[in-house]
């Protein structure tokens, strides 16, 4: 499987691309630990802490389609890196202003959120062209991309506490921030940034979510999210009764350590048939996972069924990513994949919201069972629109029959996983 990998990174630009855009994440995936850090040093409450996480994450979610649009229509380079110098100035204004004005601060919040770029959908977007457009390597490339996320959100939070021990969580903030600024630079003046063009697209004002396949999609996964986010919550919980910090900081690597595992299971092989019934399969197996984290044993006994949790998600995000590609409207990958993390995002907040009375209700067992509901609500959505998914849907432009011709080659392309040049 790793040698599957290295044989991607060593094709031209991969690496580069891939490292870029992990660099280029790392404010967006270290910032709720960073706010809260620095709204507690700078003595505000955990409820501001909380609130100003909170805001980001909404700002987030509201920028990342928008922004995603932006660089289908526009380009790479003229969307992203501004957007990650504006983000950046945010964080700025954040560790310079403080806490002690809750407007300014929460202003701060919203600017760096907002404007957050959408390097995640961007590189989906890059790799079949960097890729040759080959089905096999493309959704193996898919599969990279979850498995070095859970890399990111492991090494992220480290290095925000490496940089408040070493100075402070003003500082924190900055060199992170000032880290993502270069790695969003290395990524748009790459030459695969530079030249990718979006497919011409059909105007229209819902833009990628007037496909019914990806909204079926967008469904089941805000509640994927809303089960993660459950899950943080309830492991706190669960670390509480057993009166040791450390505890919640080993199941939430026993999660990641098995979201690795299944992701480089996941990309070790060639999988046939239509992705969109593999999915559902993937989420089931995910759900059903999930539910033994009610049993709360010891904590060793915990953690292996944490990391059994999290052993499917990675083949989950890699498979939708295919099927994200296969709905998406002609000319608007990026923002669909950016809807995609919209959709995970705002579920994994929800998740959040409603594993704190579930746990206050019932105990640690019922923050975790938000996950097994929130997990069985997912695999319905996908089962309810089996039909819708399972017809790859793509909008064709008006026109005669003669565009149509061209659409229906493009949709051809489809099948094999990318997208084929506009032709003249």
């Amino acid at each position: 499987m790793a040698a599957g990998y290295a044989e991607l990174l060593r094709t031209r630009h991969a690496a580069r691309l891939l490292v870029g855009t992990l660099i280029g994440r790392l404010p967006n995936g270290t910032a709720p630990i960073a706010i809260v850090l620095f709204t507690r040093a700078e003595g505000g409450s955990y409820s501001l802490a909380g609130a100003l996480a909170a805001v980001y994450g909404v700002a987030n979610a509201v920028g990342q389609p928008l922004l995603g649009r932006a660089v289908d229509l526009y380009g790479q380079p003229r969307v992203q890196l501004p957007a990650a110098v504006v983000s950046a100035l945010g964080m700025v204004w954040l560790a310079f202003a403080g806490t002690g004005s809750a407007a300014w601060a929460y202003g701060a919040v919203v600017v760096a959120g907002l404007f957050t770029p959408p390097l995640e959908g961007g590189l989906r977007a890059l790799w079949p062209g960097v890729l040759g457009g080959r089905e096999e390597r493309v959704h193996a490339a898919y599969a990279m991309d979850a498995v070095a996320q859970e890399v990111m959100f492991t090494v992220g939070p480290l290095l925000v506490t490496l940089c408040v021990a070493l100075w402070d969580p003003a500082a924190a903030l900055l060199v992170i921030n000032a880290i993502g600024v270069l790695g969003a630079l290395s990524v748009v003046v790459s030459e695969p940034s530079r030249t990718w063009r979006s497919e011409p697209r059909e105007a229209h004002w819902l833009g990628a979510l007037r496909s019914r396949g990806l909204l079926a999609l967008l469904g089941a996964f805000f509640f994927v999210g809303t089960a993660l986010g459950s899950i943080t919550v309830a492991g706190v919980a669960y670390a509480d009764d057993h009166g040791n910090q450390a505890v919640y900081g080993w199941l939430m690597a026993a999660l990641g350590l098995g979201a690795l595992v299944g992701g480089l299971g996941y990309g070790a092989r060639q999988w046939a048939g239509a992705p969109e019934r593999r999915l559902r399969v993937l989420v089931a197996l995910l759900a059903v996972c999930y539910l033994p984290l009610m049993l709360v044993p010891g904590p060793w006994a915990m953690a292996a069924l944490a990391a059994l949790a999290g052993v499917f998600l990675a083949p989950c995000l890699a498979c939708a990513f295919i099927v994200v590609d296969r709905h998406a409207p002609v000319g608007t990958v990026t923002e669909a994949f950016s809807w995609l993390v919209t959709f995970f995002g705002v579920g994994a907040a929800i998740g959040t919201g409603a594993a704190g009375p579930a746990v206050e209700a019932g105990g640690t067992a019922a923050g975790f069972a938000v996950a097994g509901v929130a997990g069985a609500a997912a695999v319905l959505v996908l089962t309810v629109t089996r039909k819708v998914l399972e017809r790859t849907g793509v909008s064709v432009p008006v026109g005669g029959s003669a565009e149509g011709s061209r659409e229906n080659d493009r949709n051809d392309a489809r099948e094999l996983g990318f997208r084929t040049e506009q032709k003249a």
